[in-house]
């Protein structure tokens, strides 16, 4: 994967030249080792502004693909994917309603 967009905090953002399963697994590695850990992204259209993201336990943080075929989505538990019938949203993950 060479490209990743990022919601974080209700906002866009976005990773180049990026592989998605390394991010993955230093947000995750992060989480595991209860600590936070500080990811560099881009913000903004046209010119984007680099940015520091804060990720760790607690902290709310969306990675989707661009570019290119999707990774395996197995979901946090290695579980494939429970599409909603009526939705085809993946249930097999728990989301987040609001920010604050």
């Amino acid at each position: 994967m060479k490209r990743i967009s990022i919601v974080y905090a209700g906002r866009e953002f976005s990773v180049g030249q990026e592989d998605f399963d390394r991010l993955k697994d230093v947000i995750r590695a992060a989480h595991e080792a209860g600590r936070t850990e500080w990811i560099t992204v881009n913000h903004g259209e046209g010119r984007p502004q680099p940015a520091e993201l804060l990720v760790g336990p607690g902290i709310p943080i969306a990675l989707i693909p661009i570019d290119g075929s999707s990774p395996d989505r197995g979901g946090a538990s290695g579980r494939g994917a429970s599409p909603d019938a009526e939705t085809g949203a993946d249930t097999s993950v728990g989301g987040v309603d609001s920010l604050f």
